[in-house]
């Protein structure tokens, strides 16, 4: 598919098949958000996938913040991030922030750079023919995800993408609640 063509398609899907994602694909949508920017290379992004059986332990402690259609979907990969990572490497020679300090940081780049790595996940599903959803682990469930999957605690959950065949019945027409591109970008100034 043409990127454009991946862009323009890109749509949250809540309705799955239950045919399975092939390996192939699984393959390629790791491959790729493993590729995402990463700021000093730090690379402190880490991926649980989930299929088969863990799906329903899943579900029982991180269901809250998405539809039951889409806990249909046959795949569910949860990003997460290690602040711990970027910290241990920007307190390296090259970088030279000995002191580990988050507050030299404007922003926390290390969820940042793991929902750029969810972004190429949603991107590469496209690509392979496939629909996902992105949602978020509401944080009451989080220790309980932490302990049903065994989690270090450096690493923090970003959200999850459920990932299957669009089975919903057509695209929804979003357009008319888009807002127009003159509302959301400036050039020069505000």
């Amino acid at each position: 598919m043409e990127f454009q063509d991946v862009v323009r398609h890109r749509h949250m899907v809540r309705t799955f098949t239950s045919e399975p994602v092939p390996q192939a694909s699984v393959d390629r949508i790791l491959g790729n958000a493993v590729r995402g920017p990463s700021a000093g290379f730090s690379q402190g992004q880490a991926f649980l996938v989930l299929s088969g059986g863990d799906l329903p332990k899943f579900w029982a402690v991180a269901s809250e913040a998405v539809s039951a259609s889409a806990q249909t979907a046959p795949l569910l990969i949860v990003p997460m991030s290690s602040k711990r990572v970027y910290l241990d490497r920007y307190a390296q020679p090259d970088k030279g922030w000995t002191d580990r300090d988050e507050a030299r940081w404007p922003v926390p780049f290390w969820h940042i750079d793991t929902g750029m790595a969810a972004l190429l996940i949603l991107l590469t599903v496209v690509d392979e023919g496939l629909g996902a959803v992105y949602f978020g682990i509401v944080p009451e469930a989080v220790p309980e995800f932490r302990a049903a999957f065994g989690v270090p605690d450096d690493y923090e959950p970003i959200g999850a993408i459920a990932i299957g065949y669009d089975a919903e019945p057509a695209p929804r027409d979003l357009r008319s609640r888009r807002r127009s591109s003159g509302e959301m970008i400036r050039f020069g100034r505000w």
